[in-house]
């Protein structure tokens, strides 16, 4: 049966805890002499750089596709585009909008399907996260995690999924209308910033992405009470500082924390390449 990876919703600890690993360990061959097709219809920079790099350490050669090349839906079926693919590819992944695109990618390939993105959802980003996390504490379980300012979004999503699968406490700390509408059972949310007391990690994202610029505003506005930055870092004094970027230094953080010692955003943008390449050996190795 083929594996695909579409959400971290649905997998198992050991799933999860199997990727993490292999993240961390020599990379396999497992793409020799094979393609992998790497479809966005959004830009990246870290999700092209990474997925291209973990491709190319697993032996094999990425393909990036863009939506004018396809023709999902209008030139072709999605049906079609999968298994036209799987004839050139071990693997197909995308970086989409609509996250039924991927499951319908995923009902009709013969080879696994993974998620760059998706507008509700971010797997890798949430491996990422999670790697990072151990690599920082030294462990996942118990684990403090503040997630300040728009909780309600693809990254706070899989994130809040991972920690409620390997036991970490996720507190989405936002005003009420920014918080997170599918909440996993364990997740805590609250508007009130004193959360971030105790945490070992504080964690933002932008306030304004792609496709949103005509409410940025409005969005601005609403959490501006919600940047991180030294005041805040100060109530949990020894948390690190992590951001899934790209960043507007003077918005949702100030230069003096992401640029400061207690920041490992760069670790994490690493962790990146390191997570998309345990995903590819997951979803490629024989169970």
């Amino acid at each position: 049966m083929v594996k695909h990876l579409l959400t971290l919703d649905g997998l198992s600890r050991a799933d999860i805890e199997t990727i993490l690993a292999l993240s961390e360990v020599p990379p396999s061959p497992l793409l020799t002499g094979k393609g992998a097709a790497l479809y966005f219809e959004k830009p990246s920079a870290r999700t092209r750089n990474s997925m291209e790099l973990a491709v190319h350490q697993l032996g094999g050669h990425p393909v990036y596709l863009t939506p004018a090349e396809l023709g999902i839906g209008t030139r072709e079926s999605v049906e079609d585009i999968a298994r036209t693919l799987a004839c050139y590819h071990g693997v197909i992944a995308a970086r989409v909008f609509d996250h039924r695109l991927l499951e319908a990618l995923a009902d009709a390939s013969p080879v696994p399907v993974l998620n760059m993105l998706s507008g509700s959802d971010h797997p890798l980003q949430g491996l990422a996260d999670m790697l990072t996390v151990r690599q920082l504490c030294g462990r996942i379980e118990g684990v403090r995690i503040a997630y300040v300012g728009d909780g309600d979004n693809n990254v706070a999503r899989s994130l809040a999924q991972a920690c409620t699968t390997l036991g970490a406490q996720l507190i989405i700390v936002a005003p009420d209308a920014y918080q997170l509408s599918d909440a996993p059972a364990g997740s805590v949310q609250t508007a009130n910033l004193d959360a971030v007391a105790g945490a070992d990690v504080i964690y933002t994202d932008v306030w304004v992405s792609m496709g949103q610029d005509d409410d940025a505003e409005r969005r601005q506005a609403d959490l501006a009470a919600y940047q991180v930055n030294e005041a805040l870092m100060a109530r949990a004094p020894d948390a690190h500082f992590l951001h899934c970027l790209p960043a507007r230094r003077g918005e949702e953080v100030t230069a003096g924390v992401i640029d400061g010692p207690r920041s490992a955003v760069w670790r994490q943008a690493e962790n990146r390449m390191h997570s998309a390449r345990g995903a590819l050996m997951w979803l490629l190795q024989q169970d």
